[in-house]
């Protein structure tokens, strides 16, 4: 039976709690602690959602094996996500993350790479050093978050490039290519084949797994979208955020696509302008949005993806027993497309 979705997010914030624990541990007191070791510590002790380990730890679970047996993997790929996201928010000009200064914005710019870069580096220790795991699942589940390195600055490059190149001639298909790579593989196909791996001794089928994972993902993306354009405190997101940084999101898309001639004009303009320039006309694309109905389209988008997730879930875990992890896992698919924050 498929928990509520206060249950999930109950079971959210107890796996990430147990990540954020093991990061702790590994990521103790070492020198130079000012200029780097500090910062390195900074975005793993703010918290997050926790979907990456419990996807990981759950599926995991599912497949057998106590949550233990997965924890430094978990604890790797999260740190690996935090070395994105301090990439990423130099990459965007982000000014804040999970509520605060982004690492830069305190820190500067250097001073933030070299943190992320340690960060990267420092993500494949927990499973090297893992007694717990055999040379040959370690040797798997590293190759794992090589993949996930490749894919996600893959899906980085797209992101950037489109906006860098003022690129508006895009279509859906090629917004889910990008979300497919720069999200779901980190965010959710990586954890549920690593947990897999480890849950099954190597043994569990990862094709449907990824399926699976590629349209969870895409559910938490186009969500992650649409709470970028609410303004309402539980948000938990600066409004507006994607927009003035003009990322090509499923709604921008549908704009540029179904827009009139002048207001595609404009709407052209404004993503070659500054950012400070778009940053005061920003609410004048929302506006548009509403009016082209480019948020319905986002919507009507993510039913479609939440049945094929369903879908995808029933192929995936058809030889694995029920559960109240598989109950959990697959609580996450309504959860991804009405979460606050």
């Amino acid at each position: 039976m498929r928990p509520p979705l206060v249950a999930v997010e109950t079971r959210l914030g107890y796996y990430s709690d147990l990540a954020a624990a093991a990061m702790a541990d590994f990521l103790g007191p070492d020198q130079p602690s000012p200029y780097l070791y500090d910062l390195v510590r900074d975005y793993p002790s703010r918290g997050g959602k926790g979907v990456r380990p419990a996807l990981l730890l759950a599926t995991c679970q599912a497949f057998g094996r106590p949550w233990e047996e997965a924890l430094q993997a978990a604890a790797a790929l999260e740190m690996l996500h935090n070395a994105f996201l301090v990439h990423d928010d130099v990459e965007d000009q982000s000014a804040l993350r999970r509520g605060r200064p982004t690492l830069h914005a305190l820190h500067g710019v250097g001073l933030a790479v070299n943190a992320g870069d340690s960060l990267a580096h420092l993500a494949l220790q927990p499973l090297l050093e893992d007694a717990a795991l055999s040379t040959r699942l370690k040797g798997r589940l590293v190759a794992e978050l090589l993949a996930v390195v490749r894919q996600t600055t893959e899906g980085q490059a797209l992101d950037l490039g489109w906006r860098w190149d003022g690129v508006v001639d895009l279509e859906p298909a090629e917004y889910l290519t990008m979300a497919g790579k720069k999200t779901c593989w980190y965010s959710t196909v990586a954890p549920l084949r690593m947990g897999a791996i480890i849950g099954s001794s190597g043994t569990a089928q990862l094709r449907a797994l990824s399926r699976f994972g590629f349209y969870l993902g895409i559910a938490f993306q186009i969500r992650d979208d649409l709470l970028d354009l609410d303004c309402s405190p539980t948000s938990g997101k600066q409004p507006f955020g994607d927009l003035r940084e003009g990322k090509r999101t499923l709604m921008l898309i549908h704009l540029l696509a179904n827009a009139d001639d002048e207001d595609r004009r404009w709407l052209v303009d404004y993503l070659r302008a500054s950012p400070s320039d778009r940053c005061q006309h920003a609410l004048r694309v929302y506006e548009l949005m509403e009016r082209y109905g480019s948020l319905t389209y986002a919507g009507e988008c993510a039913a479609d993806v939440e049945l094929e997730a369903y879908r995808a879930f029933d192929e995936a875990f058809c030889d694995v027993r029920d559960s109240e992890h598989l109950d959990f896992l697959q609580g996450l698919i309504p959860y991804m497309l009405s979460r606050q924050r």
